[in-house]
C-alpha cells in the first residue's frame, strides 16, 4: 500500500482545482493507493468553496479523504495549487504547472522566487499537461528529464454525446435555437473573445440563424466585465448585430449541467492566444461537438481533422513582469471562414459526433491520466 499526500484545491470551479479533484476520485479505486489530502489556501480571498460540483457519491467520496496525520510517512507527494511550490520534500515531490505564455514570471513561485533558483534548490518532477507549457519549462532552464506531460482527461459518464431527442430537448430547455457556436472560460484576452467577436460579427449578414453561447466563471474571474470591455471596443453597428444572438451565463454550473452544454450545442469555438491545455476543448470533443481552435498550441496534443477545425496562427513574443514571453495570434479571416465551414459541412459534423467520443475514450479518460500520473510518482 503506497501513501500518496495530495496537497491542492477542493470545492472550487477554477481548472487546477476540477483536474485535482477528478484525479483524486480515480486514485480512490487504486486498491494498492492510500490517499491524504492537505487542502492549500485558495489563491484569492475572495473565492469561496461550492457545493454541488459533483454528485452526492462523488462529493461525499471527495470530503471522505482524510488529512494527513502528524508523522505521515508519505510515498509520494502531489502538488496541485498557485503559486507553484517547488520545495523538496521526503518524499517524491511531483509539482502540477502550466506555462500558458511559455514563461514563468515570478509570481508564479511561491515566496515570489525566481523559478530558475526554485527549480535548483528542488529535486521535485515537474507534470505538465501539454507540449505546449512543456516547452516553457524548457525555455526556462528545467532539463527534459524533469518536466513530464501528463494531459487532463475526461468523465466519459458526464460528457459523452447525446442523440438529437435528447440535444433537441435540452434546447428547448435552454431556450436556444439557430446554429449555436458555444465558448466556455473566463474571457480574458488569452481567450481570444475579441477576435471571437469580430468573426462572428462577420458572418452574421450570410447566416442570420447563428447564435453565440459565452460561459464565463464571475465566481472567480470578472468574467462578465471582461467581455463587457470586449464588447465595448466593437462599432455600435457590430454591437446591433451580435446582442439580439449573444447569450451569456456567468454563475457557477455543476459539472452535469456543463456537459448539457456542451450537448445542447452545434459547436465548440476557441480562439485562443496562449493556454497551458484547454480543458473545453477536449470536454467539448467528448460529448460529440465539432471544435474550432488555434493551430500551433496544446490542443494540437488532443485534436485531429476528424472532429477539428483549425485556425492558423502566428508566435508572437512579448515582455511582460519582467520576462519574455510567447503567444499565438490567430487569423481573424481564417477564423471566420472555419465558422463559416463548419456551418456548411453538415456531414462532416455528423461524423464528428462520433469520431470525436471514440478517440478521447481511447486516449483521455482520467482513468488513462491517473495511469501516467501514477507511474511519475512512482507508485
Amino acid at each position: 500500500m503506497a501513501n500518496i499526500l495530495v496537497e491542492g484545491w477542493r470545492f472550487l470551479a477554477h481548472s487546477y482545482a476540477v483536474v485535482n479533484q477528478f484525479q483524486c476520485l480515480e486514485m480512490l479505486k487504486r486498491p494498492g493507493l492510500k490517499l491524504f489530502h492537505r487542502d492549500v489556501p485558495f489563491y484569492l480571498p475572495t473565492w469561496r468553496p461550492v457545493d454541488g460540483l459533483f454528485d452526492k457519491v462523488k462529493e461525499t467520496a471527495l470530503r471522505g479523504i482524510k488529512s494527513p496525520p502528524p508523522g505521515l510517512v508519505a510515498d509520494a507527494a502531489f502538488r496541485i495549487a498557485f503559486p507553484y511550490d517547488l520545495k523538496s520534500s521526503t518524499a517524491r515531490t511531483v509539482v502540477f504547472a502550466t506555462s500558458e505564455y511559455q514563461s514563468i514570471p515570478d509570481i508564479c513561485i511561491a515566496g515570489h522566487q525566481s523559478f530558475k533558483d526554485a527549480y535548483r534548490e528542488s529535486d521535485c518532477t515537474i507534470v505538465t499537461p501539454s507540449n505546449w507549457s512543456k516547452a516553457g519549462f524548457i525555455r526556462e532552464g528545467a532539463s527534459e528529464e524533469r518536466v513530464v506531460v501528463v494531459p487532463h482527461g475526461v468523465d466519459p459518464s458526464l460528457f459523452r454525446p447525446v442523440n438529437r431527442s435528447r440535444k433537441n430537448g435540452l434546447r428547448r430547455g435552454l431556450g436556444w435555437e439557430g446554429f449555436v457556436f458555444l465558448h466556455i472560460g473566463a474571457m480574458t484576452r488569452n481567450k481570444g473573445m475579441d477576435l471571437l467577436l469580430r468573426a462572428f460579427t462577420s458572418i452574421i449578414d450570410r447566416y442570420p440563424q447563428a447564435r453565440l453561447v459565452l460561459k464565463g466563471s464571475d465566481a472567480l474571474y470578472s468574467s462578465k466585465q471582461n467581455i463587457l470591455h470586449t464588447f465595448q471596443h466593437l462599432s455600435a453597428a457590430e454591437q446591433q448585430k451580435i446582442l439580439p444572438r449573444l447569450t451569456y451565463l456567468g454563475e457557477t454550473f455543476p459539472f452535469a449541467k456543463c456537459a448539457e452544454l456542451y450537448q445542447a450545442a452545434d459547436v465548440y469555438i476557441s480562439p485562443y492566444r496562449a493556454e497551458g491545455f484547454n480543458m473545453p476543448v477536449l470536454e467539448a470533443v467528448a460529448c460529440g461537438l465539432p471544435v474550432i481552435c488555434t493551430r500551433g498550441g496544446p490542443t494540437d496534443d488532443f485534436t485531429q481533422p476528424d472532429f477539428a477545425l483549425h485556425v492558423e496562427s502566428t508566435l508572437h513574443t512579448f515582455e511582460k513582469d519582467h520576462s519574455q514571453q510567447w503567444m499565438l495570434e490567430p487569423d481573424v479571416e481564417h477564423l471566420a471562414a472555419r465558422m463559416r465551414e463548419v456551418i456548411e459541412q453538415k456531414e462532416w459534423g455528423v461524423r464528428a459526433h462520433h469520431l470525436g467520443p471514440d478517440f478521447v475514450a481511447r486516449r483521455f479518460t482520467w482513468s488513462k491520466v491517473v495511469d501516467q500520473l501514477t507511474s511519475v510518482l512512482g507508485v
